[in-house]
């Protein structure tokens, strides 16, 4: 029973992450990890990295960790005053807003052999935004017989039809996929 329900949990993050369109990155993947013979520069000029996404950083603990810098201290290499440190040897670091992030390994030597990460995080595209509950909605426009008079309700007009056409968009998606989650949870 717990399995089965550890089951739904975990294609309910696929699925939730798939529909937000998350992506997670192994650092240094598909050649390499976070080690000393990667080209981090290399490797992230062919990624554009986007809110929500994640870093993973895969390494043995025993031999290198994760450093989160200012700028200053990434470009001097200093691991002195960290903003988080990592070491459990697979960290999953999320990129919760847009701007540049920059790790380094702390071990000694490390950082200056290579082991330092710039990434640039950009804005999460394609997802529709939930407009303000105070913004008025965007009325679609209906068809209507030529001539005819729009339908109102003391002088107002009237809403529009639930059968009208509406655009399906990931928060339809995103709820729809919760709806199914919470179901298949009932029947536990």
């Amino acid at each position: 029973m717990a399995a089965r329900a550890l089951l739904v949990v975990a294609m309910a993050a696929a699925v939730l992450g798939t529909a937000m369109g998350i992506t997670t990155y192994t650092v240094g993947a598909p050649a390499g990890s976070w080690d000393t013979r990667t080209n981090y520069a290399q490797w992230v000029s062919a990624i554009t990295f986007r809110v929500g996404d994640q870093l993973v950083f895969k390494y043995s603990p025993a031999a290198h960790d994760v450093v989160e810098v200012n700028k200053a201290d990434y470009d001097s290499c200093s691991s002195s005053s960290p903003i988080s440190t990592f070491n459990s040897g697979n960290d999953t670091i999320p990129l919760a807003a847009t701007g540049t992030r920059y790790f380094i390994c702390g071990f000694p030597g490390h950082c200056t052999a290579g082991m330092k990460v710039a990434v640039k995080v950009e804005a999460a595209t394609g997802s529709n935004p939930t407009p303000s509950p105070l913004a008025p909605l965007p009325r679609t426009p209906t068809a209507m017989a030529p001539n005819a008079m729009p339908p109102t309700n003391g002088g107002q007009p009237a809403p529009p039809s639930s059968s009208a056409s509406k655009p399906v968009g990931v928060a339809s998606l995103v709820g729809l996929s919760l709806s199914a989650i919470v179901a298949s949870l009932m029947v536990f």
